[in-house]
């Protein structure tokens, strides 16, 4: 068995790099759904079917746990598939979590009522469907109060972080943050809601400024499953390695999955 890893792209490769850094010795299976991507265009119910597909296959590959590297498919399928569709014996977890728990400085098993925290204005970058769903702020008002939120929808951004055009990906960077401070002009924080933007950190974090903390997610999912394994392991399972699947071409998957991490890696069809 392994721990699966979910993503309706390449992106979910950040999430799964930090993951393989902060737990070097634990089986994964990456499943991207290339042939679909990006989700973020797309309705709920039609991420909704995508996304227990490929969750199916991961479960099929031995995985009793998968993680949503995916801020789309967390936003919205992960309440629904949890509620009505995961079988009783298996795990599928979001990419929310760790970010509120970052954001608010307190657990996310800590079920006391929401309260006040150091920070007031946050802006989040994301994916029209993510956007759509406002998931991010539902989940925020379960644990604070009085944090205003100010989406930005980066529209195209996605799209050429998986082509690997990255003058036009870190263009758009520049256009989406000015559009932000259109409506919000001095956030206190940042949220990266896309696992494909770390790729472009850095340009988001040239855009805003040193005064604005940005939140990316790759650690904060890495940490926060090590924390979970170890009051699950059970969920861990037996083998080792990691696995790549994708609905794409696995070819040219796998050269700009190269690409993006910087060392060989080699996709199966899924």
């Amino acid at each position: 068995m392994a721990v699966g890893i979910f993503d309706s792209g390449l992106g979910g490769l950040t999430v799964l790099d930090a993951i393989t850094r902060r737990l070097p010795d634990l089986p994964l299976v990456y499943y991207g759904d290339n042939a679909h991507a990006p989700y973020g265009v797309r309705d709920a119910e039609d991420i909704f079917r995508l996304t227990t597909a490929g969750v199916s296959r991961l479960f099929d590959a031995g995985c009793r746990l998968v993680v949503l590297a995916c801020n789309t498919a967390s936003a919205a399928a992960l309440r629904r598939m949890q509620e009505t569709w995961v079988p009783r014996d298996r795990r599928v977890l979001g990419v929310f979590v760790p970010l509120i728990e970052a954001l608010t400085e307190r657990n996310w098993g800590d079920n006391s009522p929401p309260r006040e925290v150091a920070v007031k204005h946050v802006a989040l970058f994301a994916t029209p469907a993510t956007v759509a769903s406002r998931a991010f702020q539902r989940e925020l008002a379960f644990r604070a109060i009085g944090v205003d939120v100010e989406s930005q929808a980066c529209g195209g951004l996605v799209d050429a972080i998986e082509e690997g055009d990255m003058i036009l990906a870190e263009t758009l960077v520049r256009a989406h943050v000015d559009a932000l401070r259109r409506k919000m002009p001095a956030p206190d924080a940042a949220v990266l809601g896309c696992t494909h933007y770390p790729l472009v950190e850095g340009a988001f974090r040239e855009a805003l400024g040193p005064s604005v903390r940005v939140l990316s997610q790759p650690s904060l999912v890495a940490e926060s499953l090590a924390d979970y394994l170890r009051r699950r392991p059970e969920m861990v399972g037996g083998g080792e390695g990691v696995r790549f699947l994708t609905t794409g071409r696995p070819a040219r998957v796998s050269d700009r999955a190269t690409q993006f991490l910087r060392r060989p890696i080699a996709f199966e069809a899924a």
